[in-house]
């Protein structure tokens, strides 16, 4: 939840400064998205892509933390709730960010649409065969999935599933029954196309579509015989929907979340959004049949859901009007068809995704599957998706006798579903399947392999920053690690033994887990060099990950810059940490890449005279990640990989003059626009002349 700003000081802190609103940098993240959608350099219908990024971001911010019924009028204690003012504040926000949006949208793309031959039409503009051609549409597709129902006693509003589409009609006259019953709901089903391709022979020479909810618009008067169509609307509710389960509290949580799952469309309702021109009495209705305040309705002037856009880029199938493709290299360091266990023997490997290629890492497992001598496997699971080839993998390990451990982490947000039917699928074939710690989501990424050679067992391993998803490695930067180091090894196999059997933890020798020491060793490293600082000794810490929110690491940064440490962090999203603010955090420097890629990859670097460390790491530096998640960071020990590190992974980032955004002293970013370097595209054509080096 939103926490009121609080002041904070470290030591040599004058004045105190506040912290930035959590949620505010959330949709301030996405104005830096939206930025995408508004260039003009950027291929036409990826600027509609950033566009419908921006609105699902949004439907999940509400569906997450939007929640008005936890609004508190008066109290101190703002854990978990916002105040009347700050929802407000939050609202008005937010409100601002979606009107940008269709203003975009209205202005800016659908005239360029018309410019590219395609067009989005609406009932007014179609000519009388189109609107014969619309109509027949709807009598044999649409009308007869349709139900309209009559609000009455004993028709009372009907359950509307979270972020469906519906219409709210106000009818004059009496119903067949002679009640002057004046309000229906049309629930339109979520298997019905949102846009409809119009068939050459009645849209000319121009590509034509026409949404879903014109069509039904137009047509809404032939649903009532005997009555007349006065006001309505097309309208869509947001619900709260972040599962909540007591753990502590159920004997089967895969069963316990299955019964969630059922509910979860019709959670509390958060945010009501419908057409522009909806009547006040409309509106007001909805506000008070979903119990909402008047700044939880949103009027848009265009489709209530901007998100489902996205399937206007594949109807329109323009490759010339998105980015070109590219395409990922094999790693620098394997050669394709040497055996992964050989060449790890001679050292770690990095993957830098996606510019080189994820297929690496599912070859690592294949060749474990396949080789006889492998006796075990063990991995975590948080996103993987539906149709993925690494599960498929694990299935095939099973088949052929491998002792196979899988957690699965059954409380991944909006995947939980996905990873129940998965841990199903491999319990029913044999596999051991963990659900992780109660009371502690399990996001580390690491998969082992135990290998029998000669008369001894060796354990390779496999450590990522992203997840096991094939499908956002290319889209995500993530460095995913191989290795067959001892130390590292050796801690893997001891942290899935504490997963699985609730055993006490060992020391580790390498590893850094969360929740037992990950906070702790960071705030310490992080001390240290604030503390050699001060004694005249050069500083320097270089942080890139997706949200700093944790104020016990916020001091620790605040006090080591205080004392002498230049300080620069890259953070994509949520950002607390107030930069550049004279006498308090002069010596930091926050700035957000927001690029082609979603920015994914957490490293740490820690430099002190001639001493440097730097960790990879599956965690971001908030509070939850750090004490309510099982969450690793692994050090980079070989002094070549932990320069390319810095050389791709950091320097870039800090030099990017095209795709960065700086945090200033108000609190507010302003997109860095110098000699137009983007970090993004200097790894892409770097890595795409490598691929032709292969290929040739």
């Amino acid at each position: 939840m939103s926490h009121p700003e609080k002041q904070r000081s470290s030591p040599g802190s004058t004045p105190p400064v506040a912290l930035l609103d959590r949620d505010h940098s959330i949709l301030a993240f996405n104005e830096r998205v939206l930025d995408w959608a508004v260039r003009t350099d950027v291929p036409l219908l990826e600027r509609l892509r950033y566009l419908c990024i921006v609105s699902a971001n949004l439907d999940e911010f509400f569906e997450v933390r939007g929640a008005p019924h936890l609004i508190a009028a008066h109290t101190n204690d703002y854990r978990g709730v916002y105040t009347v003012d700050s929802f407000k504040a939050l609202a008005t926000a937010a409100h601002a960010l979606v009107e940008r949006q269709y203003a975009l949208y209205n202005d800016q793309l659908q005239p360029a649409f018309a410019e590219q031959g395609f067009q989005i039409i609406s009932h007014g503009e179609r000519n009388a065969v189109q609107r014969r051609w619309v109509k027949s549409y709807f009598e044999r597709e649409v009308r007869p999935l349709l139900v309209p129902v009559g609000l009455d006693p004993s028709h009372p509003f009907p359950q509307v599933a979270n972020k469906s589409l519906n219409f709210i009609v106000r009818l004059s006259g009496q119903d067949a029954f002679g009640r002057e019953n004046d309000i229906t709901i049309v629930k339109v089903p979520r298997v019905l196309p949102r846009f409809i391709r119009l068939p050459n022979a009645v849209a000319g020479e121009r590509m034509l579509f026409v949404s879903l909810s014109s069509v039904i618009r137009a047509h809404l008067q032939e649903m009532f015989a005997g009555r007349q169509v006065g006001q309505f609307s097309q309208f869509r509710v947001t619900r709260h929907s972040d599962l909540a389960v007591d753990e502590d509290d159920v004997r089967n949580l895969r069963t316990a979340l299955r019964q969630g799952l059922e509910v979860r469309h019709f959670g509390q309702a958060v945010r009501l959004e419908v057409s522009a021109d909806c009547s006040e009495h409309l509106s007001k209705f909805l506000l008070k049949q979903f119990e909402l305040p008047e700044q939880s309705l949103y009027r848009v002037h265009g489709p209530v859901n901007l998100a489902r856009l996205t399937q206007l880029i594949d109807l329109v199938d323009r490759p010339a009007l998105l980015f070109p493709s590219f395409h990922a290299s094999w790693p620098l360091q394997l050669t394709q068809g040497q055996s992964f266990f050989e060449r790890l023997k001679q050292g770690d490997v990095l993957v830098h995704q996606p510019f080189e290629s994820f297929d690496a890492v599912l070859a690592f497992l294949r060749e474990a599957v396949r080789d006889p001598t492998v006796l075990a496997i063990k991995q975590t699971i948080y996103r993987t998706g539906p149709d993925s080839e690494l599960m498929d993998l694990l299935r095939e390990a099973v088949r052929r006798g491998k002792e196979v451990t899988v957690v699965v982490e059954l409380k991944a947000r909006f995947d939980e579903e996905t990873n129940i039917n998965w841990a199903e699928m491999l319990e029913s074939i044999g596999a051991q399947v963990v659900y992780g710690v109660v009371g502690l989501k399990t996001h580390a990424k690491m998969l082992l392999v135990t290998r029998r050679e000669g008369k001894q067992l060796r354990r390779y391993g496999h450590l990522s920053t992203g997840n096991y998803n094939p499908r956002t490695a290319r889209l995500y930067t993530d460095i995913s690690y191989l290795t067959s180091d001892t130390a590292l090894t050796g801690d893997m196999d001891q942290v899935f033994l504490h997963i699985a059997g609730q055993s006490k933890l060992p020391r580790l020798r390498s590893l850094l887990l969360a929740p037992f020491h990950l906070h702790r060793k960071l705030i310490a490293k992080i001390n240290a060099v604030g503390k050699a600082a001060a004694q005249g000794v050069p500083g320097r810490i270089v942080a890139k990950m997706n949200a700093l929110t944790d104020e016990a690491m916020i001091d620790a940064l605040v006090h080591a810059g205080q004392q002498g440490v230049r300080i620069d962090l890259v953070v994509r999203g949520a950002c607390m940490l107030p930069a550049q603010v004279p006498g308090w955090t002069d010596n930091i420097r926050v700035r957000s890449v927001v690029g082609r890629f979603l920015e994914h990859s957490r490293i740490f670097y820690f430099g002190s005279g001639e001493h440097e460390e730097l960790y990879l790491s599956s965690a971001d530096w908030m509070n939850r990640n750090m004490l309510r998640r099982i969450e690793l960071a692994w050090p980079v020990t070989d002094p070549v990989l932990r320069q390319r590190v810095i050389d791709e992974c950091l320097v870039p980032y800090l030099l990017d003059g095209r795709d960065a955004w700086d945090l200033g002293a108000d609190g507010r970013y302003t997109r860095t626009q110098t000699d137009g370097h983007s970090a993004q595209t200097a790894l892409m054509h770097r890595y795409s002349q490598r691929r032709r080096r292969q290929q040739g």
